[in-house]
């Protein structure tokens, strides 16, 4: 069994992400989509919700099982005993990124290998930070993520405005 790792913040889960996880649950045996907090950056969604959005968005693909994690990724390779882990990258500025983070994964977990899969080029763009902007502007996001994510990212921004009315 081949099981691989697709690591990410999901803040807010794109097509994009979708589109990754279709192409790598046909690859792979088993995918550990992973939900990953960082307490230094600050999100949209809390990780919980994250969670929540992700599980229900993997749930017609059998072989892909979502997680959280709020520690380094080759903890959780080395815990579920993955050997591989996918990263997306839509541009050469994004390579750059993750081939620092997979040299330092490298370091920490030799035995873990990074498999990085370019985006589909429908998805070039999408930028979870692009995302929210639209949103906050009241654009048509309905292309860039799933109806359920567009709700629950409408409803996050008028709630924000709410609070910061008050």
């Amino acid at each position: 069994m081949l099981r691989a790792l697709f690591p990410g913040s999901f803040d807010p889960p794109s097509n994009g992400h979708l589109n990754l996880i279709h192409r790598i649950s046909s690859i792979y045996d088993e995918v550990d989509v992973v939900v990953a907090s960082n307490p230094e950056k600050q999100y949209t969604f809390e990780s919980d919700e994250r969670f929540e959005l992700m599980n229900a968005l993997c749930e017609p693909y059998e072989n892909v099982r979502v997680y959280q994690w709020d520690r380094l990724i080759v903890e959780f390779a080395e815990k579920v005993g993955a050997r591989v882990m996918i990263r997306g990258v839509r541009a050469l500025s994004d390579f750059e990124y993750e081939f620092e983070l997979s040299m330092i994964n490298k370091g920490l977990n030799p035995r873990i290998e990074t498999v990085f899969m370019p985006t589909d080029p429908k998805y070039f763009v999408l930028r979870s930070s692009a995302i929210k902007e639209l949103a906050r502007l009241d654009g048509d996001i309905s292309r860039m993520v799933p109806e359920i994510v567009a709700e629950r990212l409408k409803e996050r921004i008028k709630a924000g405005c709410r609070d910061r009315r008050r």
